[in-house]
């Protein structure tokens, strides 16, 4: 009875939960429209969209070049990224596979992280391979490989990717297993903002601008406290996220930052699926960077 009264209440909520269950099934504009106002209590506006998220699912129906796809998948994109900023950026890959079964753990160190390329799940940290759940992990990425993460958003990078399991290297920052990411937010080469967050249970995001000035932006998540300290590298990776970003409108480069080396991390097209509302500044400041002129329609 109380779901009932409450569907009657926030109809919004109930045809958003409608849309999840049934979302491969939803028309893309459909879909957006209906999960954006139940995310952001307003309209979504694509025949003029102003505002950053608005533009990011803009750019989600009418921007969808066919290198989005290669860029998208974690493994093909470490060729692109050798070629335009050099190897030693790239986390080093131990092999790739179409199947949990396929993969030669004998030829794993006995340190690895599995993921897969497709996906946006959290990946699989083998610290030790002798303790490692085969029979889990098996179940997990066989769960994992089946899905499509298009669905979900409707970003579609995602949508073409051959499904594969790739294992890398394990990286330590020597924080533990909270691997810190510096994502950059950038627009057509030049990068604005970036912020830090963790790989921890409990999510933090501290904003700054391209000088390391603290900004007020948020997703709703709360702000590691004290301020981070300038990262030693942060000029080498704000120049490394404008030779990546070149020709998008925009695009988050991610690195992480490893006993004094840079390695690149990934690309996200659309910051947080573009369903993570900011404050109103924000929305509209950096949705003023975007230049959707720039697409060919």
């Amino acid at each position: 009875m109380k779901s009932v009264k409450y569907c009657i209440q926030h109809p919004s909520h109930f045809l958003l939960w409608i849309a999840f269950v049934f979302k491969n099934f939803f028309p893309d504009m459909l879909y957006l429209k209906i999960v954006y106002r139940a995310r952001f209590g307003c309209k979504l506006n694509l025949n003029n969209p102003k505002g950053f998220n608005e533009k990011l699912n803009w750019l989600k129906l009418y921007n969808q070049n066919h290198i989005y796809t290669v860029l998208a998948d974690k493994f093909a994109v470490k060729q692109y990224v050798k070629k335009t900023i050099g190897e030693k950026y790239v986390v080093p890959c131990y092999g790739v596979w179409k199947s949990f079964d396929e993969i030669e753990f004998s030829k794993l160190p006995q340190q690895f992280v599995l993921k897969t390329n497709h996906d946006s799940s959290g990946a699989v940290i083998c610290l030790d391979k002798s303790k490692f759940d085969y029979q889990g992990k098996r179940t997990f990425f066989n769960k994992v490989l089946k899905r499509n993460w298009f669905y979900q958003l409707r970003e579609w990078p995602y949508k073409n990717i051959p499904h594969q399991i790739l294992a890398e290297q394990y990286l330590d920052d020597g924080t533990g297993t909270e691997l810190r990411d510096y994502k950059f937010w950038c627009f057509n080469g030049v990068p604005k903002v970036m912020y830090i967050t963790n790989k921890g249970k409990e999510i933090y995001e501290n904003f700054y601008d391209m000088d390391f000035k603290p900004l007020d932006i948020d997703h709703g998540f709360p702000r590691k406290t004290p301020e981070y300290a300038m990262p030693s590298h942060f000029g080498e990776m704000k120049k490394l996220a404008s030779q990546l970003s070149k020709g998008f409108p925009f695009i988050r480069v991610d690195f992480f930052l490893i006993k004094e080396n840079v390695y690149f991390g990934e690309f996200t097209f659309y910051d947080w699926g573009g369903m993570k509302p900011l404050n109103k500044k924000w929305e509209e400041r950096a949705g003023t960077w975007i230049n959707l002129s720039m697409i060919r329609r």
